[in-house]
C-alpha cells in the first residue's frame, strides 16, 4: 500500500511535464534540487507504481555510489508499503536483490555500463534515469553516450531521464537533442553562513594530507554548532581517514550520536544515519551526502570545504586521489542540507575571501582521471578515440594516448585500438583493465581463490593500520571479522564467479601475492638500490618506471631486495614515491610478471658525471638494469646521436676548440648585419651540426675527437657562399687592420662592440675612427701606452686628438721621454720606435 508522504514531496508537481516529456521526443532533464523525489519518486511514477492508470514499465536507475544504490532502493521501497527485491530491487557489483515482480532497479552506472557492453540493446528496460549527473562522475558521461548511440542506432523507443541536483541543465539538454527541461522547485528555507576560518594558518591539503590542525578546528566547530545551533549536524570531510580523526575528537559527547557515513560504513551504520532519530546526532561524512543522500533532521552543516579528485601522474605510473579546496557549486549544495526540511545554519571552515579563488563546478572526472578503464570501454562499444562518442567533454588527448599505451602492453587492444578477445574478457571482469589482467593471467599461475583474494585486496586498499606488508595483511584479512573483511569475501566470491577455474599451484603465498600485484603494476616492480642495507636502515627503491621510492619507518619490507608495489604515493615536496602496500617477489618472479619490460639494449649515451661518451649492452627490466658490459663496436649513428647530446648538454663552445677568431667575426656580422650571415651561438650551432660538423662529427669517437676538430675550416661551410657575400667577409669584419705605422693590429671580436687595442704613437696622423660591417659600426680604440698599458679609450678618434690627447701626454711624456709626445699628433709621423738619442 502507498503511503501517503509520496503527495508531500515537492517533485511530484513536476511529474506531469517529465511524462508528457517521455511520451513526446522521449528524452527529459530533470533539474530537482535535493530532498525533493527526484531520486525516489520519480522512478516509482515512471513506473506506473503510484496508482495514477499509467501503465506499467520497467525504470533502471543509475546511481554514482553504492551507498546511494542501496539508500534509493530502501526509500522507494518504504513509499510503496513493501520491502526491496520486489517491485523495487537494486544491483551493485557482487550483490543483486531483485526478484520475479521488479519493475525499478536501482544499479550503480558501472553495472549499467556491464550490462550495455552485454547487450546494447538493454531488452526489458523502457526507461533509464542517469540519476545526478550534475556531479559528472566518468561513468555517468559513458553511460550517457552509449545509451545515445543506443538510442539513435537501435532502440529509439527507450526513454531517457538525466536528473540533476542543480540548475545548470543547458549543456544536458542540448547533449540530449534539445530536450525539454523539466524543473522542480523544493520547498527551500532560509540558511544562515557563519564564517568559520581557523585561529591559525593551516598547511593547504596535499596528496591525500590534511593537516592536523585543520581537522582540530572543524571538531571544534562541530562543538561550537551544538552549543549555538538545535538539531543534528551534518559535517563533510574529504575521506575516510578524516572522518576517523574528527570522530575520536568528538568521542564522549553528552546526548550525542556520532556517526560515521561513507562508503565502507556497516550497513547498521548507514541505515541509522539515514533514518530519523530521537536523540540529536553528528554525521560525519563525505561527498556522498551533497545531493545523493539525504539525512533528515539536519539544521547544520559544518563544512570542511575539502573534496577529493582523482589524479594521474603518467609519468611515475601513479594515480590515486588528491584533497582539493571544493567548487562553489558543492559549497552551496553542502549548505542546502541545512535547510532542507527547516531554517538552518552553515558553518564554513573558511574565509569568506577565499571563495575568490575557488572553481565554480566541481572539475569533470574525465578530465582528471586514469582513462585506461574508460578507454577500453569505448574500445569494447567499437569507437576506439571516443571521437563519435556524445561526451559532455572530449577526454585529454595526452590521457587517452597513456590509456591505449597500457590497453595495448595488456594486450586488451590491437595495433588500431579495436578491443581483442582478451580485452573483452578484462572488461567483463568489472575491474580495472590492469586488475583484470591480474586475476586473469594470475588465476593460470596462482589458482582461481589466491588470484582473487590478492586482487580484491587490490580492488578495494586495506585499512593502513594492517600494514603496508600485503601479504601479511592478505593473512589477516582472511581470518577477520571486521566490516573490511565482510566486503573483502564478497568481492572475492564475485571475483571467482568473472574467472575460469583454476587449480592452484605449488607458489607459496608470499610469493604468490607479490606475482599477483606485479602482473597488475609492472612498472612498479621495485629493486632496492642497496643491496644490503646496514642494521636498522631501509634501503630506498627504484622502480621499473623510473620513479625513486621509499618505504615507511619501522617496515619489514625494507630489507626485501625486490619489492612488487600496489600502492603509492608522492609527499609534498619530496622527490620519491612513498611506499603504502607492497608484497614480497624475488628476480625470477618479477622477470616473469615483468616481461614486457624486458630488454636487452646497446645503449650509447653522453655521461655528464664523466664527460665522455659510454658504450655499453644493458640488459633491463624498465628502468631498472639487471646487467650491463661494455660495448666493443658502438653503432656509429648512436654514438653521433650521444656526441651531439654532449654538445647539447655541456655546450658547442665546451667541447670544441675555437682558434682562430672567426667564430666571433661571423658572431658580429650576424649582429650587425643579420641575414645572410649565420648565428653561430651555441644552440644555433648545435641545431645546424649537420651542416657545417660533418663528416667530422660522423668520425669522431669520442670527446678528444671533438677537441682535435678544425672549426674554422668547419664554420667556412655556414659561410652565405651562394649570394657571394662569404667573399666579403675580410672587407666587413676584418681579422686585422693596418694602422698608419704599418702595423697588423688584430681586432678583437669577444666584446659587444670590436676593439682595436694599438700603442699611441702608431696611430699618429689618423683622424678619422676606422669602421666595421660596411661602415655601420665605428671601432672601439684602446689607446695604450709604451708599455702596453691601457692610456685611454676612445670611439671618436678625432675628439680624443683634440680634446683627450693633451691630458694623456701630460701624463705619460715624463714616464716615457724617448717615444714621441708631439702637441699636434695628426701632422706627426706614426711610429713604433723609440726617438734617437741626443
Amino acid at each position: 500500500m502507498l503511503n501517503p508522504a509520496w503527495r508531500e514531496l515537492p517533485v511530484r508537481t513536476a511529474l506531469p511535464a517529465l511524462h508528457d516529456a517521455l511520451d513526446g521526443p522521449g528524452t527529459a532533464v530533470l533539474a530537482a534540487p535535493p530532498g525533493t523525489g527526484k531520486t525516489t519518486l520519480v522512478p516509482l511514477a515512471l513506473a506506473g507504481l503510484l496508482a495514477d492508470g499509467r501503465p506499467v514499465r520497467r525504470v533502471l536507475v543509475a546511481e554514482p555510489r553504492r551507498l546511494a544504490v542501496r539508500a534509493a532502493a530502501r526509500r522507494m521501497a518504504w513509499l510503496l508499503g513493501s520491502s526491496v527485491g520486489r517491485e523495487v530491487g537494486y544491483t551493485v557489483r557482487g550483490e543483486r536483490r531483485t526478484g520475479p515482480d521488479t519493475v525499478v532497479e536501482v544499479v550503480t552506472t558501472g553495472v549499467l555500463l556491464q550490462r550495455l557492453q552485454r547487450d546494447q540493446e538493454l531488452p526489458g528496460v523502457d526507461v533509464v534515469v542517469l540519476d545526478e549527473c550534475h556531479e559528472r562522475h566518468l561513468d555517468a558521461d559513458t553511460a550517457l553516450a552509449f545509451l545515445l548511440d543506443v538510442r539513435a542506432a537501435l532502440r529509439p523507443e527507450l526513454r531517457l531521464v538525466c536528473a540533476s541536483a542543480t540548475s545548470d541543465t543547458e549543456a544536458w539538454a542540448e547533449l540530449l537533442g534539445g530536450a525539454p527541461v523539466v524543473e522542480a522547485h523544493g520547498t527551500s528555507h532560509p540558511v544562515e553562513v557563519v564564517w568559520a576560518p581557523p585561529p591559525r594558518a593551516v598547511r593547504p591539503a596535499h596528496g591525500t594530507r590534511v593537516d592536523p590542525a585543520l581537522l582540530d578546528h572543524v571538531a571544534a566547530v562541530v562543538r561550537r554548532a551544538l552549543s549555538e545551533r538545535d538539531g543534528d549536524v551534518l559535517c563533510f570531510l574529504p575521506g575516510v581517514g578524516e572522518i576517523s580523526r574528527v570522530a575520536g575528537q568528538l568521542g564522549g559527547l553528552p546526548s550525542v550520536d556520532v556517526l560515521q557515513l561513507h562508503g565502507r560504513a556497516p550497513q547498521a551504520v548507514q541505515d541509522a544515519a539515514l533514518t530519523p532519530s530521537p536523540s540529536r546526532r553528528v554525521v560525519l561524512t563525505t561527498a556522498v551526502a551533497e545531493s545523493s543522500l539525504t539525512v533528515p533532521g539536519v539544521r547544520v552543516v559544518v563544512d570542511a570545504g575539502l573534496a577529493r579528485e582523482p589524479r594521474t601522474d603518467h609519468a611515475r605510473g601513479l594515480a590515486g586521489l588528491v584533497t582539493v579546496r571544493a567548487s562553489l557549486a558543492a559549497a552551496r549544495q553542502r549548505a542546502g542540507r541545512a535547510g532542507r526540511e527547516a531554517p538552518g545554519t552553515v558553518y564554513r571552515c573558511w574565509n569568506e575571501a577565499e571563495d575568490a579563488l575557488a572553481a565554480r563546478f566541481p572539475t569533470p572526472e574525465i578530465a582528471l582521471a586514469d582513462l585506461t578503464p574508460f578507454a577500453l570501454q569505448a574500445a569494447c562499444w567499437g569507437d576506439p578515440d571516443a571521437t563519435g562518442l556524445a561526451l559532455p567533454d572530449a577526454p585529454p588527448a595526452g590521457a587517452m594516448a597513456a590509456a591505449r599505451q597500457t590497453l595495448t602492453a595488456l594486450g586488451a587492444v590491437s595495433p588500431d585500438g579495436r578491443a581483442t578477445p582478451r580485452g573483452v574478457r578484462l572488461a567483463r571482469t568489472g575491474l580495472h583493465p590492469r586488475l583484470g589482467r591480474a586475476l586473469v593471467d594470475g588465476a593460470a599461475a596462482v589458482g582461481a581463490r589466491r588470484a582473487a583474494e590478492v586482487v580484491a585486496l587490490l580492488s578495494e586498499e586495506p585499512p593502513r593500520a594492517l600494514g603496508d606488508d600485503l601479504g601479511a595483511v592478505w593473512r589477516t584479512v582472511r581470518s577477520a571479522k571486521d566490516p573490511y573483511a565482510g566486503r573483502w569475501r564478497d568481492e572475492v566470491r564475485r571475483l571467482l564467479r568473472a574467472t575460469s577455474d583454476e587449480p592452484a599451484t605449488d607458489l607459496p603465498d608470499a610469493a604468490a601475492a607479490g606475482l599477483v600485484v606485479a602482473l597488475a603494476f609492472p612498472e612498479r616492480i621495485a629493486r632496492a638500490r642497496v643491496e644490503r642495507p646496514a642494521p636498522g636502515e631501509r634501503s630506498p627503491y627504484l622502480m621499473a618506471s623510473g620513479t625513486a621510492a621509499e618505504l615507511a619507518p619501522g617496515t619489514v619490507l625494507g630489507t626485501l631486495p625486490w619489492l612488487a608495489v600496489a600502492v603509492a604515493d608522492r609527499p609534498a615536496g619530496s622527490h620519491s614515491a612513498r611506499i603504502l602496500h607492497a608484497a614480497a617477489l624475488d628476480e625470477a618472479t618479477a622477470l616473469a610478471a615483468g616481461a614486457a619490460l624486458v630488454s636487452n639494449r646497446a645503449e650509447v649515451h653522453w655521461d655528464t658525471r664523466r664527460g665522455e661518451v659510454v658504450s655499453r649492452q644493458v640488459e633491463s627490466l624498465g628502468a631498472i638494469e639487471l646487467a650491463e658490459k661494455p660495448l666493443d663496436r658502438p653503432d656509429r649513428s648512436l654514438v653521433r646521436a650521444a656526441l651531439l647530446e654532449g654538445l647539447g648538454r655541456e655546450g658547442v663552445s665546451t667541447l670544441l676548440t675555437f682558434r682562430s677568431g672567426l667564430r666571433e667575426r661571423l658572431a658580429f656580422l650576424h649582429t650587425a648585419l643579420g641575414a645572410p650571415w649565420p648565428d653561430v651561438s651555441d644552440e644555433a650551432l648545435l641545431a645546424r651540426a649537420d651542416e657545417w660538423l660533418e663528416p667530422e662529427l660522423s668520425r669522431a669517437r669520442r670527446r678528444t675527437d671533438l677537441a682535435r676538430i678544425d672549426t674554422t675550416a668547419a664554420l667556412q661551410r655556414l659561410l652565405p657562399w651562394a649570394s657571394g657575400e662569404a667573399g666579403r667577409l675580410d672587407e666587413l669584419a676584418p681579422e686585422r687592420i693596418t694602422v698608419p705605422s704599418g702595423s697588423k693590429i688584430r681586432v678583437d671580436y669577444t666584446t659587444e662592440r670590436p676593439v682595436l687595442a694599438v700603442k699611441l704613437q702608431e696611430l699618429f696622423g689618423w683622424t678619422k675612427t676606422p669602421t666595421l660591417a660596411a661602415g655601420r659600426v665605428p671601432l672601439t680604440i684602446h689607446l695604450l701606452s709604451p708599455a702596453g698599458r691601457p692610456a685611454a679609450v676612445t670611439g671618436d678618434l678625432e675628439s680624443f686628438w683634440r680634446e683627450g690627447y693633451r691630458a694623456v701626454r701630460a701624463d705619460l711624456r715624463g714616464r716615457y721621454p724617448r717615444h714621441p709626445w708631439p702637441e699636434d699628433p695628426t701632422t706627426a709621423e706614426p711610429t713604433r720606435r723609440l726617438n734617437a738619442r741626443k
